[in-house]
């Protein structure tokens, strides 16, 4: 089982600490960010970054759903881990000063893959999608916090 990773970024216009408050605000905000690919959105403890335990469906594909349930962390500032308790799956979300009134945000998921040809083809294809699926978050939270 070969590792797989996928990384999406993007400067968006607003500072740091309202970006990454939009992010961290699970009972609010992080839902009006997804785009159709994720479905059952429920947050089942806390709400607010560090200690949230949030569920939903990701639907990477027409035929491959992933059931998540995230257990949420914050190990610097900045920075949002979410691991899944159903896989080896976890998004990390770093949110960084880039200029005057401007965020970095860059959101890396990684995964062990599957073995074989299947695997092969995961750790082809899997990471584009998933960088489209984030892409879409991202011009979203954009969208959100540049208002």
């Amino acid at each position: 089982m070969a590792q797989v990773e996928a990384t999406t970024e993007r400067v968006v216009a607003a500072d740091a600490e309202k970006v990454f408050d939009a992010l961290a605000d699970y009972s609010g905000t992080r839902q009006k960010l997804l785009p159709e690919h994720f479905s059952e959105y429920e947050v089942r403890e806390g709400g607010d970054g560090e200690g949230t335990l949030v569920h939903w469906k990701l639907q990477a594909t027409s035929k491959r759903v992933r059931d998540c349930l995230l257990e949420v962390s914050e190990p610097t500032d900045g920075e949002l881990v979410e691991k899944d308790r159903n896989s080896s799956m976890v998004t990390t979300w770093r949110v960084t000063p880039a200029g005057e009134g401007k965020s970095r945000v860059v959101v890396t998921t990684v995964w062990n893959g599957a073995g074989g040809i299947g695997g092969f083809f995961e750790k082809t294809f899997a990471p584009k999608g998933l960088s489209r699926i984030y892409d879409a978050v991202l011009a979203n939270l954009a969208t959100e916090v540049e208002k």
